[in-house]
């Protein structure tokens, strides 16, 4: 996957993520059990995908391939101090 296909997949999950949150922000009911599982995969995919993206350019800044980027597991990407 390049950069181009990597930020279009982030801008995909973002605006499913978006919507998924804006459905039920009026409510008092909130989200399903489904959606709020939904909505965590989103955010952990977000994540890894930010991180790939970076990764790539770091690669790319240092003279690298970028290709040389890989994703990383969902538990390495949630640890990260922001």
């Amino acid at each position: 996957m390049d950069d181009a296909e990597i930020i279009h997949r982030i801008g995909e999950l973002a605006d499913e993520e978006r919507r998924l949150e804006e459905a039920h922000s009026a409510t008092v009911e909130g989200l399903s059990v489904s959606e709020r599982e939904r909505l965590d995969r989103l955010q952990v995919t977000l994540d890894q995908l930010w991180d790939l993206l970076r990764q790539r350019r770091a690669l790319r800044r240092a003279g690298r391939d970028p290709g040389e980027a890989e994703e990383r597991p969902a538990d390495t990407v949630e640890h990260y101090q922001q």
